[in-house]
């Protein structure tokens, strides 16, 4: 029988069977609790589908408020050359009327803001006027909350409120189907 020394038995030995496990568990906890943060892009609540023929109505031409976007990334508003920086006072103007001229919008409920582009437009500059048109909303909707309840238009304001805001001024953004490249 082989004697044992004092050093054999000072060995002391870690049970590592059961690391795997422990790793696998927080592996499974990381992937439930961590969260990813996903782009949203532009959110624009689609018509919901339909098989029926849409009724096509003869709008008022004075009501529509036409944004044209070439090949070029050159802008079109109602058959004026534009620059972008200006389109978001055109907009407003023409949506609120507030001088009550014949060539701009009978009310904000009836204003239609058409946008059309080209497909060789830049992706940067449909996003640029995408977003003047929408910052010009924001800005009407900011006006209209201080006028109505004396605060700003922000997330915080409540739901009914802007309901209330938004019947008032309704966002109408028409898009339309792109021409072909340098078409228009």
């Amino acid at each position: 029988m082989a004697k044992t020394s004092t050093r054999d038995r000072m060995k002391n030995e870690i049970n590592a069977g059961s690391m795997a496990d422990i790793a696998f568990l927080l592996l499974i906890f990381f992937l439930v609790t961590t969260t990813i943060d996903v782009d949203k892009g532009i959110t624009v609540k689609l018509p919901p589908w339909s098989d029926e023929e849409p009724d096509i109505q003869q709008l008022r031409k004075r009501n529509v408020f036409s944004v044209l976007v070439n090949a070029q990334d050159q802008l079109l508003v109602r058959g004026e050359l534009t620059d972008i920086d200006e389109l978001r006072e055109r907009a407003k103007e023409f949506i609120a009327n507030p001088m009550r001229r014949e060539d701009l919008s009978t009310n904000p409920k009836n204003a239609i803001i058409s946008l059309k582009n080209d497909r060789g437009t830049s992706y940067k500059q449909y996003l640029g006027v995408y977003n003047e048109l929408k910052a010009a909303y924001d800005e009407l909707w900011d006006d209209e909350a201080r006028k109505m309840y004396g605060v700003p238009y922000s997330d915080d304001l409540p739901i009914a409120w802007k309901k209330a805001i938004k019947v008032k001024i309704p966002m109408v953004l028409s898009e339309a189907e792109p021409t072909n490249f340098g078409e228009e």
